[in-house]
């Protein structure tokens, strides 16, 4: 038994290491002085900046209580990289209580059209987030899941992020996941039980880490 439990907690202690070893070097490849040409080299993007050419997937597939949402991506105060991030704002009113975008190709397709992208190459997908004030929840970060007539090949999610009022790094691992056709990027989802005054937090550097 003492040996389960230290083999367990060697484990443990590898898996943390490897995070924060993988953490540090993206770290260090997100960068305000990188040129486009930089940035582009470094990752399949869904959002580099506001109209970047660098950009994939359009945020065109709102959900829940739509208009409680104010999205806005060209915000240009205190970015993580570039010159613009995302801001949005969450006013919980709606009777469905929740709202989100999901990040689409081509702009609309809930599976209903062809023309997702090959990410096989994709390791993980990794995006930037802070809040406000701190303590806003985002109910759900995830890719892919459509289903119809062009079905994504897999999907992956991240729950229950809790966000800090500085900017930080969250990622999904996709080593495992079949991404060889994804129509659906990136999404958040908010909710009013987790935030039931509303929210306002900011997205940047939403991005495929691609093997090389």
């Amino acid at each position: 038994m003492k040996k389960i439990k230290i083999f367990a907690m060697l484990a443990l202690a590898v898996s943390l290491a490897c995070g924060a070893a993988y953490g540090a070097r993206v770290n260090k490849t997100v960068s305000k002085d990188l040129t486009p040409q930089q940035r582009f080299e470094l990752a399949f993007y869904v959002y580099a900046d506001y109209k970047s050419p660098l950009n994939h997937f359009a945020p065109s597939g709102w959900m829940g209580d739509v208009k409680d949402i104010y999205f806005n991506q060209g915000w240009t105060q205190n970015v993580q990289a570039g010159k613009t991030c995302i801001k949005v704002q969450y006013n919980p009113k709606g009777a469905d209580r929740w709202a989100g975008v999901f990040w689409q190709q081509p702009q609309g397709n809930w599976g209903d059209k062809e023309g997702g992208y090959d990410l096989s190459k994709a390791t993980y997908i990794t995006f930037w987030m802070r809040g406000e004030k701190g303590g806003e929840l985002i109910q759900e970060v995830r890719i892919g899941g459509f289903k119809g007539a062009f079905p994504c090949s897999g999907t992956a999610s991240k729950k229950g992020i809790k966000l800090t009022d500085q900017w930080k790094m969250y990622f999904i691992d996709l080593r495992k996941v079949d991404t060889s056709y994804i129509a659906g990027g990136f999404s958040f989802v908010v909710s009013k039980h987790d935030n039931p005054n509303g929210c306002v937090f900011f997205i940047d550097e939403v991005r495929y880490e691609m093997e090389k």
